[in-house]
Parts: structure tokens; C-alpha cells; sequence
């Protein structure tokens, strides 16, 4: 037991029990804290163990309990009363907040999409996205690939797309439009890998390029041949996860029912400008190649 006073304490000091009652708080919710190291006493007894706290630890405590309800990790909490309070400590928690809304945001999408497909509106979902087929000349690529997951992948896909652009200047420019090939799943649960793919004009430039400086980026070079892809437009509030899901299932459900087969790993590709496109403005083609 520690919650009893020793003589000879600071009486400003608070025992556990007191503390607690003060706080609103339970003995057992004030050792948890002091474990997770969000709130340590002011005093521990070297003796009996008895924890001692300040009257001014009140408001910590409490601030502690409150945001545990939000499901804040402890490392966010302890920034949150770090912050000592006022503006700082309120937009530590506002940043927090508004990531935790926009998971839920997602959350909901995906909640409503997979109840289309439990309930057997696949055709429903399917019916809005058009898909069509192009026929691709071969192509000369510099990419760059990576095991990724799906909370990782936008940022890298900017990013790769970028490096690899500002590289085409060395390898003859840009000779047709990027996109990303995904050689296996990328979900929160299986990490691809995924390829980002830039056309360039000069194949020589670009092994000579690769050789130099592509190394570093676990950057190579591949002629990839003519293909035949099956693909359907979507904007750029499609390409949010899970919407996005609904379009490649589009395009597989249509690649089956018109008797092709899958002849490559399926791909974004991106002809748009992703910053100035509005949210109803088609960004990107969601492609299989096909034969």
C-alpha cells in the first residue's frame, strides 16, 4: 500500500490517495501514468515506495485522463501536456484531431464501399467508370522502385515521379507520360513493390545516366515492349483510397467479360497536373496491359 504520508514530507505534498480523489482520478490510474511516463510524482518515498504529488499536478493528471479517452498515443500525449498549455498545446492537439478525422473519413468511404460489394451492387460500383483500350508503342523507362505501404505510397509516388522527371533532362527529355506499376498488392498489409516509370527519348543517355548517378537511387533503365492496356479514366477524387479500388476492379471485371488476360502488372498513369487539377478533373488512367 503507498498511499499513506510519512513525517517528515513537505506538507504541500499530496499522498497518492489524496492526489487522486483531488484529480478525480484512481490510485491505479496514477501508477499507470507515472509507468507510461506521462506524470511522475514529485516524491517517492526511498523507504515505503509512497508516492507524493503536488497540488499543482492537478491539472496535468486530469489533461493526461482526457486525452487517453481521444486514443492518443502516449508519445502525442506527452507533447500535448509538454507544450505546458496555451496556443502551442492546443495546436498539438488540433494536429492530432484533424489526422484522426481524416482516417475515419477514409474509414467511412471504405465501410461504404465494401457494404456495395457485400450487398451485390458490384455492377452498380462498376457501371459508372469507362473503360476503353490503347495500344502503347515500347517504350525506353528509367524507374524507381520500392516496397511500400499504402499510408507511404503518395508521398513517394510525388517524390519518385519528381527525381525521376528532373533525371529525364539528362537521358533526352520526357517521351510520354509517367506512371506507377504495381508488381504485387500495395495495402496496409503487403508492401508491393511498387515502380515508378518515366519515358525518356535517348536510351543511351539514360544507361549512361543510370550508371553515374542511378545507383543511388536504386534507379534502372528497361525498354519496355508495345503494349495493349485496358484502362479507364478517373479524376482526382477517385484516386483516393478506396475509391480507387472500385476502378480497378472496373477494368478486371471488364478485362474477363470481353475473354482477354492480364499481360503485365497494372499501372497509374498520371497525364495531369496533379497540383492545379481540381477535385472533378480526370488526373489519372487506371491500366491493365491486356492481350
Amino acid at each position: 500500500m503507498d498511499d499513506g504520508v510519512d513525517e517528515g514530507v513537505d506538507e504541500e505534498l499530496l499522498s497518492i490517495g489524496a492526489f487522486a480523489a483531488r484529480a478525480r482520478l484512481s490510485a491505479k490510474a496514477l501508477r499507470l501514468y507515472d509507468r507510461l511516463g506521462l506524470l511522475a510524482p514529485a516524491h517517492v518515498d526511498p523507504v515505503t515506495g509512497y508516492r507524493y504529488y503536488r497540488p499543482g499536478q492537478v491539472e496535468r493528471a486530469r489533461l493526461v485522463a482526457l486525452l487517453r479517452q481521444l486514443d492518443m498515443p502516449l508519445a502525442r500525449i506527452a507533447e500535448v501536456v509538454d507544450a505546458g498549455g496555451g496556443t502551442e498545446a492546443a495546436e498539438r492537439l488540433a494536429a492530432y484531431w484533424a489526422g484522426v478525422e481524416a482516417r475515419l473519413a477514409g474509414q467511412r468511404t471504405l465501410a461504404e464501399y465494401l457494404r456495395g460489394r457485400l450487398s451485390g451492387r458490384s455492377s452498380e460500383m462498376y457501371g459508372k467508370f469507362v473503360v476503353e483500350t490503347v495500344d502503347v508503342p515500347e517504350q525506353v523507362l528509367i524507374t524507381e522502385k520500392r516496397h511500400t505501404l499504402a499510408d507511404e505510397l503518395p508521398a513517394w509516388i510525388g517524390a519518385s515521379l519528381g527525381r525521376l522527371e528532373e533525371a529525364a533532362r539528362e537521358c533526352g527529355g520526357v517521351a510520354g507520360v509517367p506512371f506507377v506499376a504495381y508488381h504485387a498488392e500495395v495495402s496496409m498489409e503487403s508492401d508491393g513493390p511498387a515502380e515508378a516509370c518515366v519515358p525518356v527519348a535517348d536510351e543511351a543517355a539514360a544507361r549512361d545516366w543510370a550508371e553515374r548517378r542511378g545507383r543511388a537511387w536504386e534507379t534502372t533503365v528497361r525498354v519496355e515492349p508495345a503494349r495493349r492496356l485496358a484502362f479507364t479514366r478517373i479524376t482526382k477524387a477517385q484516386v483516393a483510397h478506396p475509391q480507387i479500388l472500385a476502378a480497378f476492379e472496373a477494368v478486371e471485371e471488364w478485362i474477363a467479360a470481353h475473354g482477354l488476360s492480364q499481360d503485365g502488372p497494372c499501372r497509374e498513369v498520371y497525364f495531369a497536373d496533379w497540383e492545379a487539377a481540381g477535385a472533378e478533373d480526370p488526373v489519372c488512367d487506371v491500366a491493365f496491359p491486356v492481350k
